[in-house]
């Protein structure tokens, strides 16, 4: 039975970390149009009619910011052999892209990651206040999925499924 005493945000956050997630990068594009992203494990399913997925984002990230009216991203499932690129878009830093090989992708003007065993291009479709977070609803534009093992997220470090 839960009471209603104040939570330990260390230990919630331990206990969160205990349910394995996929982990996925959003590409998006900042306010001066540059490309940017940040990795995210809080991606799911919405809904099939009419497509739609769902991630969220702290507000202090600047990648908050910058998911406004007609934003276009593209949510990059990735692959077992993608850690590297998962922790560079964790961290702020100038060019999140520097090293990792990209490709334009179909339906908006962002750039996608290659290697990611999924793909799904979107546009927002609405935020919703999520506490210290925004939750973020893509409709999804178009999808691509390719073979491989996903890579997880658990207990606050980076692991591999097989496929």
């Amino acid at each position: 039975m839960l009471d209603g005493h104040a939570l330990d945000p260390r230990v919630l956050r331990d206990t969160f970390g205990r349910f394995a997630t996929g982990v996925c990068v959003i590409t998006l594009r900042d306010d001066h149009g540059n490309p940017t992203g940040v990795t995210v494990n809080s991606f799911a399913s919405l809904s099939l009619d009419p497509a739609l997925c769902l991630f969220s984002l702290g507000r202090s990230q600047m990648s908050c910011r910058w998911m406004r009216d007609d934003c276009a991203f593209v949510v990059n499932i990735l692959a077992a052999d993608q850690q590297d690129i998962a922790w560079a878009f964790a961290k702020p830093r100038e060019n999140k892209f520097d090293g990792v090989a990209t490709q334009p992708a179909q339906r908006v003007d962002v750039p996608a990651i290659l290697g990611a065993i999924g793909r799904l291009e979107c546009r927002l479709w609405n935020k919703y206040d999520g506490g210290d977070h925004e939750l973020i609803v893509g409709r999804v534009l178009h999808v691509e999925q390719a073979e491989g093992a996903p890579l997880l997220f658990f207990r606050g470090k980076m692991a591999a499924l097989e496929a």
